[in-house]
């Protein structure tokens, strides 16, 4: 990432904040090598089940929208009467093997957007905004680079297209693996970037809980080392209580960790939490967190209790990330 100006969101005062974010995509077999042709949107189907509890809470969630939604009727139709209607917000979300102009070869490390050269990364993210305006009648201001692959020179094709709010980041999160960005040490709290400082980057919600988790930042590249995760380091370390690390999503993540995620970041002065899932979570067998009619109905009973627990117990009131912007230009 460019040079940036952190903004503390840390406020004793203000009731907390919740943004809802859905990656909003095509089906495909994680576990299968990238492929141009995986692009059924089926499930979008689905997507009233969730809109529904947000609905009942008061949420507009933003469904940040990829090439295979916002090109085939099917996948968008819904979406683009919801957000005619102000029932959510729309957003970007770039997967470039299934993007056009096709100048790249199709690969793992060519999956992260900011790997690719700029004109390429340019060329794709200037298709699909454009295609978002033309079949759902919005002109994105909100970008999420798919597999969170953001690079060097994205700060600089957003501003040029006009978009305002980035939200990519996975702090404390490596992904270097297989070619993609290592977020170890960007800050989990919002921050002013790019040219000018004219772009907002609001991060996932990602935290550390346990006795030792004002250390969490020095100890996680020992936990999740390769030698680390060999021996199942982070996991022990979790189930003593003493560090985990814990990302706000209803996927692989039970309400009670997603309770003791925002609680522990309420008592540390965080006031903004940025909710996150994939669409295709929505239909069973799509994703590894909803195999089955069964674990769908917990997915989503875990999302209603979430938001039951925010907006009751903590007081919480519904945002986007928008609002976010606008109240920070407010605030000088």
């Amino acid at each position: 990432m460019p040079p940036r100006d952190k903004i503390s969101l840390t406020d004793g005062v203000t009731r907390p904040k919740l943004i809802v974010t859905v990656d909003t995509e095509e089906e495909f077999d994680w576990r299968q090598p990238f492929s141009r042709n995986a692009v059924s949107v089926r499930h979008m189907k689905s997507q009233r089940k969730g809109q529904e509890i947000f609905e009942r809470y008061g949420v507009r969630p933003i469904y940040l929208v990829d090439y295979a939604i916002a090109s085939n009727e099917r996948g968008f139709r819904e979406l683009a009467e919801w957000f005619a209607d102000g029932r959510c917000e729309l957003g970007t979300h770039l997967h470039p093997w299934i993007n056009p102009p096709f100048d790249e070869e199709v690969s793992a490390y060519n999956s992260y957007a900011g790997n690719l050269p700029y004109e390429v990364e340019r060329a794709k993210l200037t298709r699909l905004t454009d295609i978002i305006e033309e079949n759902l009648h919005c002109r994105s201001r909100v970008y999420r680079a798919g597999r969170y692959g953001i690079g060097p020179m994205t700060s600089a094709i957003l501003d040029d297209l006009g978009y305002e709010i980035d939200t990519s980041i996975v702090p404390f999160t490596d992904f270097t693996s297989d070619g993609g960005p290592d977020f170890t040490a960007s800050p989990a709290d919002p921050f002013w970037f790019g040219p000018g400082r004219g772009l907002l980057e609001i991060p996932l919600t990602v935290g550390w809980c346990g006795q030792l988790r004002a250390h969490g930042d020095i100890l996680q590249r020992k936990l999740f080392s390769d030698v680390g995760m060999k021996l199942h380091v982070p996991g022990v370390f979790a189930r003593l209580g003493l560090l985990e690390r814990i990302r706000l999503t209803p996927e692989g993540t039970v309400f009670a960790d997603m309770k003791r995620l925002v609680d522990t970041l309420l008592t540390m002065g965080t006031r903004t939490f940025v909710l996150s899932y994939h669409s295709p979570s929505l239909e069973p067998g799509n994703t590894p967190y909803v195999r089955d009619a069964a674990e769908l109905e917990a997915f989503l009973a875990r999302i209603d209790k979430f938001c039951d627990y925010f907006f009751g117990a903590c007081g919480g009131v519904a945002s986007s990330l928008q609002d976010v912007r606008l109240s920070l230009m407010a605030d000088g």
